[in-house]
């Protein structure tokens, strides 16, 4: 277990896209000073008119800052963070003995599992902290929080996810956390398919899907997700909360664990080639939702029924 070093106030973002700007903008309002690091400028804006300070790379988030937290986009730009940039001296080089990096992003047990025990080797805690919500919960403060790893980390990081999480679930000394996501992403990934079969069905019978979602919305299947969505069915926009491609890449972790773990995900696999084939015609940026979308075309149904 590391021991955790004391700091000032002054906290690490890394990654401050769609989700880690309004987490890491919450943490502002609430007084603490960040240093943050993300190379598109656009992303950056709203934090440095904050009075954040900008880092040019990882490292020198490492050398500066006590507690860190990084929201990325996959395995291959976690990997680059980590043990990227030797040039200027890579995160890995220069992030001090107890220090905590709080990773908050969707990755693979494997590469998650890499970097902690490179990072332990280094003295530092390694929170593993994949996050559940929309951006519209990032910003009210109201996300889902699924905790793994350094046992001090967790106590260290515990007073920031409360500006962030509404929930908050320790789940173990390991990469817990990341199968949660995982098992998580698979239901909700899932919900998107069956719902597209199930609107086509009553497609067929004359029904409108703000007819059937209405009722969907108030029957024993509701769930949270379900109503979430249900405006954006019935309009039929599907402007991307979450993207098909997202998608993609969440369902292949799913089925690149089950296959590390040998679990059979057959339906798994089946929902990952239909959200292939939804994006190889023109649904990659949409969201995932647009399955609803894509089955309708599919069948030669019309949407405008």
């Amino acid at each position: 277990m590391a021991k955790v070093q004391s700091i000032e106030n002054e906290i690490g973002w890394i990654g401050v896209g769609k989700m880690g700007n309004p987490m890491a903008t919450r943490l502002m309002e609430a007084g603490h000073r960040l240093t943050i690091c993300d190379p598109v400028a656009e992303n950056r804006a709203s934090l440095v008119a904050r009075g954040a300070h900008v880092a040019g790379a990882p490292g020198e988030v490492a050398a500066r800052c006590g507690v860190i937290f990084a929201t990325v986009p996959n395995d291959a730009v976690l990997e680059d963070v980590i043990y990227g940039g030797e040039e200027r001296g890579s995160f890995l080089s220069r992030i001090g003995a107890g220090a905590v990096l709080v990773e908050m992003s969707t990755v693979s047990p494997e590469m998650s599992r890499r970097a902690a025990d490179d990072l332990a080797r280094r003295g530092v805690g390694y929170l593993r902290c994949p996050i559940s919500g929309s951006t519209e919960l990032a910003r009210a403060g109201s996300l889902t929080a699924l905790a793994s790893g350094d046992a001090a980390a967790w106590k260290a990081a515990v007073p920031f996810l409360d500006v962030l999480a509404a929930r908050k679930f320790y789940l173990g000394p390991g990469e817990e956390a990341r199968y949660m996501k995982l098992v998580l992403n698979t239901l909700v990934g899932a919900t998107s398919a069956i719902l597209a079969e199930a609107l086509a069905l009553g497609a067929t019978g004359g029904l409108s899907d703000g007819q059937m979602m209405e009722v969907i919305a108030e029957s024993a299947v509701a769930s949270p997700l379900i109503r979430y969505k249900q405006e954006m069915i019935a309009q039929r926009d599907f402007s991307p909360a979450f993207s098909v491609t997202q998608m993609m890449k969440d369902f292949t972790l799913i089925t690149e664990a089950g296959r590390a773990q040998r679990v059979p995900m057959f339906a798994t696999n089946l929902i990952l080639q239909q959200y292939t084939a939804a994006a190889n015609v023109g649904y990659a940026e949409k969201d995932f939702f647009a399955l609803v979308e894509w089955l309708r075309v599919a069948l030669g149904l019309d949407m405008n029924a």
